[in-house]
Protein backbone atom coordinates (compact mmCIF):
# COMPACT_ATOMS: atom_id res chain seq x y z
CA UNK A 1 0.00 0.00 0.00
CA UNK A 2 1.38 3.07 -1.23
CA UNK A 3 0.08 6.36 0.71
CA UNK A 4 0.62 9.85 -0.13
CA UNK A 5 0.72 12.86 2.27
CA UNK A 6 1.27 16.37 1.42
CA UNK A 7 3.48 18.35 3.47
CA UNK A 8 5.04 21.01 3.90
CA UNK A 9 8.89 19.51 4.13
CA UNK A 10 10.17 16.14 3.71
CA UNK A 11 10.63 14.86 7.07
CA UNK A 12 8.51 12.00 9.00
CA UNK A 13 7.97 15.34 11.60
CA UNK A 14 6.77 17.88 9.06
CA UNK A 15 3.49 18.97 9.15
CA UNK A 16 0.16 18.22 6.55
CA UNK A 17 -0.19 21.08 4.03
CA UNK A 18 -3.52 22.31 4.21
CA UNK A 19 -3.60 23.15 0.40
CA UNK A 20 -3.49 19.94 -1.86
CA UNK A 21 -2.32 21.47 -5.24
CA UNK A 22 0.61 23.98 -4.14
CA UNK A 23 1.67 21.36 -0.87
CA UNK A 24 5.29 21.95 -1.06
CA UNK A 25 6.19 18.22 -0.72
CA UNK A 26 4.84 14.74 -1.24
CA UNK A 27 5.98 11.76 1.03
CA UNK A 28 5.08 8.55 0.00
CA UNK A 29 5.31 5.90 2.43
CA UNK A 30 4.13 2.14 3.05
CA UNK A 31 1.68 1.18 5.98
CA UNK A 32 4.90 0.54 7.78
CA UNK A 33 5.80 4.36 7.82
CA UNK A 34 8.75 3.30 5.84
CA UNK A 35 9.44 6.03 2.94
CA UNK A 36 9.12 5.19 -0.63
CA UNK A 37 9.83 8.42 -1.93
CA UNK A 38 10.23 12.16 -1.61
CA UNK A 39 8.51 14.56 -4.28
CA UNK A 40 9.65 18.14 -4.35
CA UNK A 41 6.59 19.86 -5.41
CA UNK A 42 7.35 23.51 -4.75
CA UNK A 43 7.57 24.22 -8.23
CA UNK A 44 4.41 24.46 -8.62
CA UNK A 45 3.88 27.68 -7.19
CA UNK A 46 4.96 29.09 -10.66
CA UNK A 47 2.09 27.87 -12.17
CA UNK A 48 -0.84 30.77 -12.60
CA UNK A 49 -3.80 28.16 -12.89
CA UNK A 50 -3.92 24.33 -12.81
CA UNK A 51 -1.62 23.75 -9.83
CA UNK A 52 -4.39 21.21 -8.13
CA UNK A 53 -4.82 18.62 -11.72
CA UNK A 54 -0.99 18.76 -11.71
CA UNK A 55 -0.15 17.71 -8.31
CA UNK A 56 -3.17 15.84 -8.56
CA UNK A 57 -1.63 13.81 -11.85
CA UNK A 58 1.61 13.51 -10.62
CA UNK A 59 -0.17 11.45 -7.54
CA UNK A 60 -2.12 9.58 -9.84
CA UNK A 61 1.33 8.62 -12.24
CA UNK A 62 2.85 7.41 -9.05
CA UNK A 63 -0.52 5.23 -8.21
CA UNK A 64 -0.84 5.72 -4.67
CA UNK A 65 -3.40 4.05 -3.12
CA UNK A 66 -4.24 6.73 -0.24
CA UNK A 67 -3.75 10.47 -0.24
CA UNK A 68 -3.35 11.93 3.28
CA UNK A 69 -4.43 16.10 3.12
CA UNK A 70 -5.21 18.99 4.69
CA UNK A 71 -8.39 20.24 2.96
CA UNK A 72 -8.32 18.41 0.08
CA UNK A 73 -8.13 19.00 -3.68
CA UNK A 74 -10.53 20.78 -5.99
CA UNK A 75 -13.12 19.87 -8.84
CA UNK A 76 -10.37 19.22 -11.50
CA UNK A 77 -8.20 17.53 -9.43
CA UNK A 78 -10.39 15.49 -7.76
CA UNK A 79 -11.48 14.01 -11.06
CA UNK A 80 -7.75 13.15 -12.25
CA UNK A 81 -7.85 11.49 -9.03
CA UNK A 82 -10.78 9.26 -9.46
CA UNK A 83 -9.40 7.92 -12.48
CA UNK A 84 -7.59 5.27 -10.18
CA UNK A 85 -8.58 4.14 -6.91
CA UNK A 86 -7.05 6.45 -4.77
CA UNK A 87 -8.96 7.36 -1.88
CA UNK A 88 -8.40 10.85 -0.03
CA UNK A 89 -8.11 11.92 3.85
CA UNK A 90 -9.24 15.03 4.45
CA UNK A 91 -8.98 17.08 8.26
CA UNK A 92 -5.18 16.29 9.02
CA UNK A 93 -3.65 20.17 8.37
CA UNK A 94 -0.88 21.05 11.18
CA UNK A 95 -0.51 17.55 12.05
CA UNK A 96 2.61 16.10 11.67
CA UNK A 97 3.31 13.21 9.29
CA UNK A 98 3.29 10.27 12.54
CA UNK A 99 0.08 12.38 13.80
CA UNK A 100 -1.67 12.33 10.86
CA UNK A 101 -0.96 8.57 10.02
CA UNK A 102 -2.31 7.50 13.12
CA UNK A 103 -5.16 9.69 12.94
CA UNK A 104 -5.78 7.77 9.97
CA UNK A 105 -5.33 4.42 10.95
CA UNK A 106 -7.96 5.54 14.06
CA UNK A 107 -10.20 6.57 11.61
CA UNK A 108 -10.11 10.08 12.77
CA UNK A 109 -9.88 11.68 9.35
CA UNK A 110 -12.54 12.36 6.64
CA UNK A 111 -12.61 9.70 3.64
CA UNK A 112 -13.88 12.28 0.54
Amino acid sequence: MKIAFTTTGKEISSKIDARFGRTDYIQILDKDMQVLEIIDNTDIAQEAHGAGPKTAQKLFELQVDIIITGNGPGGNALSVIQRGNTKIYIGAADLSVEEAFSAFKENKLSLM
